[in-house]
């Protein structure tokens, strides 16, 4: 649909520039071949909203015969989506989901009580050489949906709402923004949205929401005359209307936030809990391997192999 002019308010000037919380700067990581880049969570921030974990991915290049092979391996009290601008990854999980997750669609997993899931990029497309570059983010569950039943949704692309004029061109992923809410359920208030926007293009923070950040994947954006670069997440205080504008080559940006949770979140391996104790009682279920009756299971036809519970 068409963006909606009203959305747009004049850009900040003088000291909005104050607005800005936090800037996090992400944690390079080499996986042989494959960089990680990691803005969630940071010493200064463990949450933006509900969203606890941050990650991009790539952009990476992988000749014929290599790929990503994540062993199966479990997840409590968060749900996972996978956002990809480039390639392919093949998800299963326990619940019996078998998924590609491919460019521009939601895949969301809530792990609730606990599922096991594996990410790999297998079959045809290792026959050739191919490309993955996108986001991973992790969301917190509130406390009421810690123990909540594991599911998968699936959303296409062509299902999420898309706003486009003036320069900008937005696909809302979860959550509510502008007016608009994208169709995947989830169990607490917020947003995500891929933001392409050309040079000197503006977008509001929408202003319905807490918590508010911005990652800039690539290009730059202004703000009250500051420029940020590629590989930065800014944190908004709360309530500043804000506008950002793009910088000369243009931008895009992920853009999320929501309300907080109740509390902070232990965060051990995959396992996000609000107490220790369900961080201990998912690390003994995980160790005993009882995949027939026990807490976790494998994924169907992904089942022969998985990563063991870290020894630290």
């Amino acid at each position: 649909m068409s963006w909606n002019p009203a959305l747009d308010p004049d850009c900040p000037k003088g000291d909005a520039v104050d607005a800005i919380e936090t800037v996090i700067v992400p944690r390079a990581r080499d996986l042989g071949g494959f960089e990680v880049r990691r803005a969630l969570p940071a010493p200064k921030r463990q949450m933006v909203g509900p969203f606890i974990f941050f990650d991009q991915m790539g952009p990476a290049e992988f000749v014929t015969g290599k790929g990503i092979d994540v062993r199966p391996h479990p997840h409590i009290g968060l749900a996972t989506v996978t956002y990809l601008y480039k390639g392919k990854i093949h998800h299963r999980d326990s619940v019996g989901t078998d998924q590609w997750i491919e460019p521009g669609a939601v895949n969301w997993m809530v792990a609730g009580h606990g599922i096991t899931h594996s990410e790999r990029t297998d079959g045809e497309i290792r026959q050739k050489p191919h490309d993955l570059f996108g986001i991973q983010t992790w969301v917190a569950l509130p406390k009421d949906a810690e123990d909540d039943p594991a599911a998968f949704e699936h959303a296409p692309k062509d299902t999420l709402p898309f706003l486009e004029g003036e320069g900008k061109e937005v696909r809302l992923i979860l959550g509510d923004a502008w007016g608009e809410r994208a169709p995947v359920r989830t169990a607490s208030e917020m947003f995500y949205a891929d933001a392409v926007l050309e040079a000197g293009a503006s977008i509001p923070l929408p202003d319905n929401h807490e918590d508010r950040g911005v990652y800039v994947v690539q290009g730059s954006i202004v703000v009250a005359g500051e420029t940020y670069e590629a590989g930065r997440m800014m944190v908004f205080r709360p309530g500043d209307r804000m506008s950002l504008t793009a910088g000369n080559a243009g931008a895009r940006l992920m853009m999320l936030g929501g309300a907080t949770l109740e509390g902070s979140r232990h965060i051990w391996w995959n396992f996000v809990a609000s107490s220790k104790e369900r961080i201990e009682a998912a690390k003994e279920a995980w160790r005993a391997g009882d995949w027939a009756h026990g807490r976790f299971q494998l994924p169907p036809g992904d089942d022969a192999e998985f990563i063991p519970l870290p020894d630290k």
